[in-house]
């Protein structure tokens, strides 16, 4: 009976493990975690207890969030030093001392690179944690650039055997000599201060910018996006730049208003960028870059490209038919299919859609279905179409697949 028991808890915290043709059968729920061969895809996970039961203060909600995360880590054979980037999402950017005292407490002495973001709603708020953690122990260790100063439970980036992750850095741990501390409210010298300190830690692991194969450029409205654009634009090779999901926030740490995390690569022979025929070259994302035999692709929307461009589902259904079409033209492109996607990240317009959502999404995987993580990063827009008859965003989808394929 004891045995029993435990099974079911650990059925309830972290999803059961079954056959892909299992799968079809049972149910459509995205799995805990993903086995890809050398790193492991982590599903967000929540606050609730194996039971159910939502702890009564943020505190404890963190700690079950993470130890929810752990459960997961070790079912796949592994430890939570084998954790090599998270990103908490969390409904109260308030809470984030709280947030990293749990954090503290769930890591050891190297902890993960990590980024922290304030958004408007969640599956089951008030914080959710994904991550990605890697097999082999042997090459992980912190990066830290020269200057940095800081307490925080993160490393600013965590080298593996062929990667580098990188933190979203704060403010306060890499001074800017020229402002006291902080860069100036001028919007272009917020995005160059942010950029500096993605490139200080790229280079401290003896790399440069042209090795990264993605970036999350995170802002909040406070901060103009074609700006953004214009700066980040600079410092990359044209129509060579690295994958992207640039999303806007509700809030960051520190009251910052821009901030960068990503991953690079460390042999630049591993590294290829592509794009599909249909897609010019870009000034700012390319549409997927390899990583070796990992493909990252940038977020993509319901925007159709080409003559008369733009979005023209009402719906977020419609709208995703479209971005999965999109996201098809990338996977072909690399000779790939969605069979072989291990990871995606889906921002939603509003939560209230995830069932529509949900439906149209699964019909495009064959058995289980990637790891995944939902938010709705900012309040919903308002779903009327302008003069040229377009409707905002009402969802994007980013998504990381493996060409061995991956193992659930």
């Amino acid at each position: 009976m004891k045995s029993f028991l435990v099974g079911l808890l650990l059925w309830f915290a972290v999803g059961a493990t079954v056959s892909r043709q299992e799968s079809s059968k049972v149910h459509r729920a995205a799995p805990s975690s993903v086995d890809a061969g050398d790193y492991i895809y982590i599903s967000a996970q929540g606050p609730r207890s194996a039971d159910g039961v939502l702890p009564s203060t943020f505190a404890a909600q963190a700690r079950q969030a993470f130890n929810n995360l752990k459960l997961v880590v070790e079912t796949a054979g592994l430890t939570m030093d084998h954790v090599v980037y998270t990103t908490v999402y969390l409904t109260d950017i308030r809470q984030y001392a709280e947030l990293n005292r749990a954090s503290g407490e769930a890591f050891g002495e190297t902890p993960p690179a990590r980024a922290v973001l304030g958004v408007a709603a969640l599956p089951d708020p008030p914080i959710e944690i994904n991550a990605v953690a890697v097999r082999n122990l042997a090459e992980r260790r912190s990066i830290s650039p020269p200057g940095y100063k800081s307490d925080e439970p993160f490393s600013p980036g965590i080298l593996t055997h062929d990667r580098l992750f990188i933190s979203a850095m704060p403010v306060s741990a890499m001074p800017n000599a020229s402002s006291g501390g902080k860069p100036s409210d001028d919007p272009a010298a917020q995005v160059d201060f942010a950029l500096d300190r993605l490139k200080a830690v790229v280079e401290a692991a003896g790399l440069n910018l042209s090795n990264m194969v993605f970036v999350n450029p995170y802002l909040t409205a406070q901060l103009s996006m074609r700006v953004m654009n214009q700066r980040y634009a600079r410092r990359f090779e044209f129509g060579n730049t690295p994958a992207r999901a640039t999303i806007e926030v509700s809030s960051l740490p520190n009251d910052a208003q821009i901030e960068y995390t990503g991953v690079a690569v460390r042999d630049l022979k591993q590294r290829r960028a592509l794009r599909p025929r249909n897609m010019p070259p870009s000034p700012t994302a390319s549409p997927c870059v390899f990583a070796g035999d990992t493909l990252y692709c940038s977020a993509k929307s319901g925007f159709i490209p080409g003559p008369n461009e733009g979005v023209y589902g009402s719906t977020t259904a419609l709208q995703l038919r479209q971005t999965m079409r999109n996201q098809m033209d990338n996977l072909e492109e690399a000779d790939m299919d969605f069979s072989q996607v291990v990871s995606t990240t889906v921002y939603l317009d509003n939560l209230t859609d995830k069932p529509a959502f949900e439906e149209v999404y699964a019909k495009y995987f064959p058995g289980m279905l990637p790891a995944q993580t939902t938010i709705q990063q900012i309040a919903p827009a308002e779903r009327s179409p302008d003069e040229d008859e377009n409707y905002p965003d009402l969802e994007q989808v980013s998504l990381i697949a493996v060409r061995k394929g991956p193992r659930h």
